[in-house]
């Protein structure tokens, strides 16, 4: 039972094999019919390209053909335009020459235009920078003329206030030369030698015969020399004929440049206090009690230590004529001199304008 079985399986397994070939090889029959069919197709189709396309290339060969003769035709035509633009091109090339020829002259000319254009900015420029100045300068002149009136007439008041001044100075002087003259004369009839400045009256006393050195104190020899000049000079200061004029009697003390400048100070004031003390003593000797009360108002004392030394020819100093007591005068008018004086001397200058 066992052999029967396996036999019937080996005849049922062969069945199979055989049975899965066929379906294989039909299978592969089908796969080879519908290859070669898509084959035709692809082939029909291929030519069916080919086909259209010789078509194409026919169509396009005559294209290209009427296109060529077009061309041909289109060169020709060219070809005559060409002749003619180059003859158009030679006139334009001639009327170029002959247009940048007249931009130059152009040019030129405007450049020339340009130049004239700034002369004449720089011409009108300066005539009224020059009409400017005329007008200032005419302004100017106006002002000048206008001052020079008013100098003018200010020049004429004041010409003939110095003319007036100049009257009342010659009066002045006249009466300080006459005065100094009167000096001189009176010393001179009470046969005293004394130096009289002649310029401004003053007489110089050795203070080495008034006073003993470095003192202040007057010596007998000193008290007699005062007692015979101080009278004289001032009677005829305090005359009746130049009491008026007489605004100062001044005493001036001086030392030399030995010593500090204080303590030279001190002895010269001290010695010019000194001088006029002994002045004030002895007026009621030779004046009236009127012309004492006018002397004590008039009569100053200063000390000026080592100022305005006495020096020789070379500058050097001499001690002993430095060491000296002043007696002078000022006269009323006498700063009213220096000042209108001054204005003469400017004002001559001032005229030349």
């Amino acid at each position: 039972m066992k052999i029967v079985n396996r036999r019937k399986m080996n005849d049922e397994g062969s069945h199979n094999i055989w049975r899965s070939y066929s379906d294989m090889m039909s299978g592969l029959l089908l796969l080879f019919v519908l290859i070669m069919a898509v084959c035709l197709m692809q082939a029909q189709k291929n030519y069916n390209d080919r086909l259209a396309e010789q078509a194409s290339r026919v169509k396009t060969q005559e294209e290209l053909d009427r296109t060529q003769e077009a061309l041909s035709l289109r060169e020709s035509e060219v070809e005559a335009q060409s002749l003619t633009l180059t003859d158009l091109q030679a006139a334009l090339e001639s009327q170029a020459v002959a247009l940048s020829t007249k931009e130059s002259e152009l040019d030129s000319a405007q450049l020339t235009l340009s130049e004239a254009q700034q002369t004449l900015t720089d011409a009108q420029k300066q005539l009224e920078d020059q009409q400017k100045l005329l007008s200032q300068q005419e302004s100017e002149l106006e002002a000048r003329d206008q001052a020079l009136v008013t100098s003018q007439k200010k020049l004429d008041e004041q010409t003939q206030l110095m003319s007036e001044q100049q009257r009342k100075i010659d009066q002045i002087i006249g009466v300080k030369a006459d005065l100094i003259e009167a000096l001189n004369s009176e010393f001179a009839a009470n046969q005293i030698n004394v130096n009289i400045d002649p310029q401004t009256g003053a007489i110089v006393l050795d203070s080495n015969v008034l006073f003993a050195l470095r003192e202040s104190e007057l010596t007998e020899e000193g008290e007699m020399i005062l007692t015979q000049v101080l009278p004289v000079y001032c009677q005829v200061l305090l005359s009746e004929k130049y009491a008026d004029y007489v605004a100062e009697i001044i005493i001036d003390g001086y030392t030399d440049s030995q010593g500090d400048y204080l303590s030279n100070l001190a002895l010269s004031q001290n010695r010019a206090f000194a001088v006029a003390s002994y002045l004030l003593m002895i007026s009621d000797t030779f004046m009236d009690q009127t012309s004492a009360k006018t002397l004590r108002e008039k009569l100053t004392a200063n000390g000026r230590s080592e100022s305005n030394l006495v020096r020789d020819e070379n500058g050097i100093e001499n001690r002993d004529a430095s060491r000296r007591v002043e007696v002078k005068f000022r006269l009323k008018d006498d700063e009213m001199i220096q000042e209108l004086s001054q204005i003469l001397s400017s004002g001559g200058g001032e005229t030349t304008p």
